[in-house]
């Protein structure tokens, strides 16, 4: 393997592990919230950041945010956490080079590619967007790369 390819593999490889520490801190910070009253820990959110407490979407939030039962604060947290657990194991079977790392990085991101569109459908932002563009670019670049590969040791 050239040293281009692993490069860009590693790159590919750091982006899946900055997604899992992402999902490993909405985690962490979902099963915090499971013992704790959910309005007052968002009250204080927001005032810390500086939000307006009369501002249409962050009164949206909260009013979304402050119905979330115990039950899905636990579903969140363990969603993120599995997630996060497949983003680990892409990032390092692609950090090693190894191709089944290329294979499970392929399969997986294809198949959440529907879900980040509906998802973006529902509610598009320009991290969803720039999310969507780079996960496409990976898979295109990781199948080229698999049949490049293949098609040379053939």
């Amino acid at each position: 393997m050239k040293s281009s390819d692993t490069k860009v593999l590693r790159l590919i490889a750091i982006f899946k592990f900055v997604k899992a520490a992402l999902l490993i801190s909405i985690g962490i910070g979902a099963l915090k919230l499971l013992h704790k009253d959910l309005a007052t820990v968002l009250d204080h959110w927001i005032r810390m950041f500086g939000l307006a407490p009369g501002n249409q979407y962050v009164d949206r939030f909260f009013d979304k945010a402050a119905n979330f039962t115990p039950h899905k604060i636990k579903l969140v947290g363990a969603a993120s956490f599995l997630y996060a657990g497949l983003f680990l194991t892409e990032g390092t079977g692609l950090w090693l080079a190894k191709r089944w790392g290329e294979w499970v990085t392929v399969i997986i991101t294809g198949s959440l590619l529907p879900l980040e569109i509906y998802e973006i459908h529902r509610h598009p932002t320009a991290v969803k967007i720039a999310v969507l563009i780079i996960n496409i670019a990976v898979l295109i670049y990781l199948i080229y790369h698999i049949r490049a590969n293949g098609a040379a040791t053939k």
